[in-house]
């Protein structure tokens, strides 16, 4: 399991990717200043470090610093979004910066990425009676291999990695088909529905009124 360092002061904040983090399947551990984090990073190893940039006792650009010797890969989760804040942040050294307020949908999505561009990525996922191989782009059950076409896979994906969250057909159109949702477009549905069908996961991928669309975990 891919363990990833969480340094965030405000509590609510930390539990709250905590908790979806750890629903997508990773470790967490919280550090809830800078000192906590630099013992943690000097003392274990971490797939990725999610850094506060404003924490007491040791600053995020400071953590920075220990993280890139230690070579983890480093998303800033801040409330400075100006221009010049997120320059000097990758400047140093980060992989990402991410603005607070943020989606978490958002959040996960940059998380895939980095660990992907580290060769960290999980290849091989276990959801329910399904195995995903992201690699070779193929799902089984019980070692018989389910036909997907591209854009079914890529849906499926997409749930995986934000289990037990309800995402809007808007975020599922942008993530699976890029461009912008139409509001009278049939798209999302159908391809949900037979993807359902083709997993046998009518009771596990659910409509949430209103809004989309929640793998059930």
């Amino acid at each position: 399991m891919l363990k990833i360092l969480i340094a965030e002061d405000e509590e609510p904040i930390a539990n709250l990717i905590k908790m979806n983090l750890s629903k997508a399947g990773y470790e967490c551990v919280w550090a809830p200043d800078g000192l906590r984090a630099a013992d943690l990073m000097m003392n274990d190893t971490f797939d990725l470090v999610l850094l506060d940039i404003m924490l007491p006792g040791i600053d995020g650009y400071e953590l920075l610093e220990y993280a890139r010797k230690l070579d983890f890969p480093v998303i800033f989760l801040t409330a400075l979004g100006t221009t010049e804040h997120k320059v000097k942040g990758l400047r140093l050294g980060a992989d990402d910066y991410l603005t607070k307020p943020f989606e978490i949908v958002e959040l996960l999505a940059r998380v895939e990425a980095v660990l992907r561009r580290f060769n960290k990525s999980k290849e091989i996922m276990t959801v329910h009676d399904i195995t995903i191989h992201e690699v070779s782009r193929t799902v089984k059950r019980n070692g018989e291999e389910i036909s997907l076409t591209m854009k079914e896979f890529d849906l499926l994906l997409l749930f995986v990695r934000n289990q037990n969250i309800a995402l809007y057909r808007d975020i599922i159109y942008e993530n699976v088909w890029g461009g912008e949702y139409g509001e009278q477009s049939r798209t999302v549905d159908l391809h949900v529905q037979r993807l359902k069908k083709k997993l046998k996961w009518e009771d596990k991928i659910v409509a949430v009124y209103k809004v989309g669309y929640r793998l059930n975990v």
